[in-house]
């Protein structure tokens, strides 16, 4: 960590036993940081000057002289609270030598000039203290604690706090800090479902929060170049008011300090703006901690203004960085705070881009719409399954019963069910995957544990009966299948991936294996189609991404690097299919999105978005009219929403929705669900472990439009209506190289062997340039339009005959092609070999 409350020096402590602390000048960035004292147990928590305390049960303070001066060998003052391992200290903001001291469980309040005993011992806290913080005022304390309460203390009226409330959601780690000189607290720490959040409270009414912000969806993030181990503040003293600098952070990595500077943009420099720099307490303390503690309520003197040129700090070359400082690149590590007077646009251009919908919000549907009282549900589906599936008319859910049964529930008969049996599906082994058809909303595919994949007709209205019998038995597959992916333009096309390392293709209409695809290495995560059905994409465990054209060969046509982490990957094409983007995860096994283009796939990711750690497969749906990919895992409590743009940064996160207990997965139905007149862009079924759920993803309006004509740009675009070709289509429709080779081949049949079938113009004998002269009687004019048509005139003029046109069309331009491969249009040909090229 990095403690900074000095102007003249800068403090922190070494990763090391021993407890050393380390300090530096501000101005002496280049040196070698020196080493002041050597305590003999690891500090836990220090301050830079005057204090700093040990994990023990004292508080040193230490005075830090000047670089030219020799340090002191002993700590100057040495407190003993005496309540075991110390985790806080606070210094009073207008009183000198008036230290708050926390320990486990219990704040104390010390006079530094006096060692004996502390001037107040507060009321212990519930559970383990997090966090302290003075009023600016100095005349109430503040703190958070880990069983969820905030407390206010007024030290000198009582030591019970006189506010205290049940005010935090998780009693994870969290800190506090008074906001100015008001009566308002921000707290910062986690919700229900582990998200970092920052709270807005008032110190009088701690019953309820004024406000809230999710940091994880916030895009004003200020982005560094490596890893920040802590994180400290500069006096406002410091900070360049020339250049608008309105506030200064130190970040500490793991092997450089580096200064990150904000600056408001203002068109004249070099002057000051009042409105900016409001006025700063001074370095002067008003009274003692004695004269405070006796009810005194002095203030420091306020300074104008701060410093009037550029600190230490802010030079670029004065980094300890070993190479450039990040303050001086293209913004990375440099923030910036919007002045008023800009534009909303100048505004987003300072903070980066933002999705436009990033407040989109998912909500659950009223409870009518709702499955309730599910039972022996199989929630061990594996890893490439993605728990179940729906389509516009009816949800397919595995049971955990004995042969591989699978219920299907109608969407239009929702509530509660029946105690009773239902009628299910038997497949007689372990489902490994299912999916319905999308151009036959009855046919519902099943993959076994048996290599076979069994295909089923739902009669209309559903099932009332168990069916034993499938409609077609798909065989080819040697070993177990992962899953399975329809065709999303051909209607009967199947793709199937499998344990014997192949993906094969099937003719549902016949029965037939059509294609099998090779090239994998190990098991097959997961494959998705094109948009245009024309490629197949796959991630492999052998940590391979590959496409495939199974009309062209059954090798695959471009391979790249895919995700670092063997536990598992989606895969899914993006941005009209121009890119593919694999959820799996990185070498620590932290869940990870990475983006691939197309083009050059073997150049591996062009960028990457980290989530979290969890040993679920982020499963992504793809929402290509807005461009949004949602993402959730198998036991989450989550939804990531992304949008995904061609351009960097490429992933824009919006808001993630949170649902109260954990969903064993997540099916989207088709887009002419959703009811545009909400602006719902996305809608799908949760399910639970006794319950299915409708979800609607929408983006807030102020004002709903009330008919389709009055959408707004986030709204469901018109869904396209595909034209379904059968499989057979597809099987036999020949590429575009394909269909190039034939008409080669057919006009070189019609043309026939040049050498064996010379042209005419073979026979003809040149001339030379000085036989190309005007005749006296006959004048021959050729002009060639190489655009659309060629225009051949000929004027003939004699004594005894008028002037007569010719002119005749070709539909084709012909231009004259020498042997070399030139082309012209201009002037005789020689004896060269011309032959007429169509364009």
């Amino acid at each position: 960590m990095v403690k900074y409350h000095s102007i003249e020096h800068v403090s922190t402590a070494p990763e090391s036993n021993g407890g050393g602390l380390y300090t530096t000048p501000a101005d002496a960035w280049h040196g070698d940081l020196r080493l002041v004292c050597s305590c003999w147990a690891m500090e836990t928590q220090f301050m830079m000057l005057p204090t700093n305390s040990s994990c023990a049960d004292v508080v040193k303070l230490w005075r830090v002289c000047e670089p030219e001066q020799e340090q002191p060998g002993g700590a100057e003052v040495t407190l003993c609270p005496g309540e075991g391992r110390l985790e806080l200290v606070a210094f009073h903001p207008t009183s000198s030598g008036l230290l708050a001291v926390g320990s486990t469980k219990t704040a104390q309040l010390w006079d530094t000039s006096r060692q004996q005993s502390p001037l107040a011992a507060l009321e212990p806290h519930g559970d383990q203290l997090q966090s302290l913080s003075w009023k600016q005022d100095g005349s109430l304390l503040a703190s958070s604690c880990k069983d969820k309460k905030l407390r206010v203390f007024d030290p000198r009226a009582q030591l019970k706090p006189v506010q205290s409330a049940q005010g935090l959601q998780s009693n994870k780690d969290s800190r506090i800090l008074w906001v100015k000189d008001s009566d308002h607290i921000l707290t910062t720490g986690f919700d229900q479902m582990r998200g970092r959040e920052v709270r807005l409270w008032d110190s009088r009414k701690l019953g309820s929060s004024l406000g809230s912000a999710n940091l994880g969806t916030s895009n004003g993030h200020c982005l560094t170049e490596a890893p920040t181990r802590g994180v400290a503040m500069v006096p406002k003293l410091a900070l360049d008011v020339l250049s608008c600098e309105v506030m200064r952070v130190l970040q500490l990595t793991d092997s450089f300090i580096v200064p990150i500077n904000y600056h408001v943009p203002r068109k004249s420099g070099q002057e000051f703006h009042a409105d900016l720099y409001p006025d700063t307490l001074g370095r002067t303390a008003a009274m003692s901690a004695a004269e405070w503690w006796k009810g005194g309520e002095k203030q420091e003197a306020p300074v104008r203004g701060c410093s009037t040129s550029s600190s230490p700090l802010s030079s670029p070359s004065s980094s300890a960085a070993p190479s450039r400082s990040p303050s001086s690149t293209s913004g990375l590590s440099s923030g910036f705070l919007p002045s008023p007077s800009q534009s909303a646009k100048a505004i987003s251009s300072m903070l980066g881009p933002s999705s436009k919908f990033r407040h989109l919000q998912g909500a659950v549907l009223h409870r009518d719409t709702h499955f309730t009282n599910l039972k022996g549900l199989n929630l061990t589906t594996p890893g490439e399954c993605d728990g179940f599936c729906a389509n516009r008319h009816r949800v397919a859910v595995p049971l955990a019963t004995a042969g591989g049964q699978i219920a299907i529930f109608e969407l239009s008969q929702a509530g509660k069910l029946a105690d009773t049996g239902l009628p299910t599906i038997q497949n007689s082994v372990n489902v490994a995957d299912f999916s319905w058809d999308p151009f036959n909303s009855h046919r519902l595919v099943v993959a076994g544990d048996d290599a076979k994949i069994r295909v089923w007709q739902v009669p209309e209205g559903g099932l009332t009966e168990t069916l034993t019998e499938p409609e077609t038995i798909l065989q080819g597959h040697t070993e177990k299948i992962y899953s399975v992916k329809f065709h999303p333009l051909a209607s009967g096309l199947l793709a199937s991936s499998s344990y014997d390392q192949t993906v094969r293709l099937w003719n549902l209409e016949s029965g037939d294996e059509v294609k099998a695809l090779r090239g994998h290495q190990d098991q097959i995560f997961g494959m998705a189609w094109s948009p245009d059905g024309k490629l197949l994409a796959t991630v492999c465990k052998d940590g391979k991404l590959r496409i495939y054209d199974p009309r062209k060969s059954a090798d695959p046509v471009q391979e790249g690097a895919g995700p670092e982490g063997h536990r598992g990957a989606r895969v899914v094409w993006v941005c009209d299919g121009k890119y593919l983007m694999v959820s799996g995860f990185d070498s620590r096994s932290e869940r990870t999105l990475y983006l691939h283009s197309v083009e050059s796939l073997s150049s591996g990711a062009i960028a990457s978005a980290p989530t979290d750690v969890s040993p679920s497969t982020l499963i992504p749906f793809y929402d290509p009219d807005t461009s949004v990919v949602i993402l959730t895992g198998k036991g989450d409590t989550r939804v990531y929403i992304f949008e995904i743009v061609p351009e960097a940064p490429y992933f824009l996160e919006c808001a993630s929705f949170n649902s109260s207990e954990p969903h064993k997965g997540l099916a989207f139905l088709p887009k002419t669900e959703c009811v545009v007149q909400e602006v719902e862009v996305a809608r799908g079924l949760r399910l639970s472990k006794t319950s299915i759920e409708p979800v609607a993803f929408r983006v807030p309006r102020v004002r709903l439009f009330d008919d389709f004509s009055d959408q707004v740009s986030e709204a469901p675009k018109e869904v396209q209506v595909r034209k379904y070709l059968p499989s057979s289509h597809y099987l036999e429709e020949k590429t575009d190289e394909q269909k190039k080779d034939e008409l080669l081949s057919a006009m070189i049949g019609k043309l026939g062997n040049m050498d064996d079938n010379p042209l005419p113009q073979e026979s003809f004998q040149g001339v030379e340039d000085d036989e190309w002269v005007s005749d006296t009687h006959t004048n021959t004019n050729v002009h060639t339009d190489t655009h659309t048509h060629t225009h051949t005139n000929v004027h003939t003029n004699t004594h005894t005959f008028t002037h007569a046109l010719v002119s005749f069309r070709v539909t084709s331009v012909c231009c004259l092609a020498d042997q070399s491969g030139s082309s012209s249009s201009q002037g005789p040909v020689g004896l060269k070999r011309v032959i007429p090229v169509c364009h």
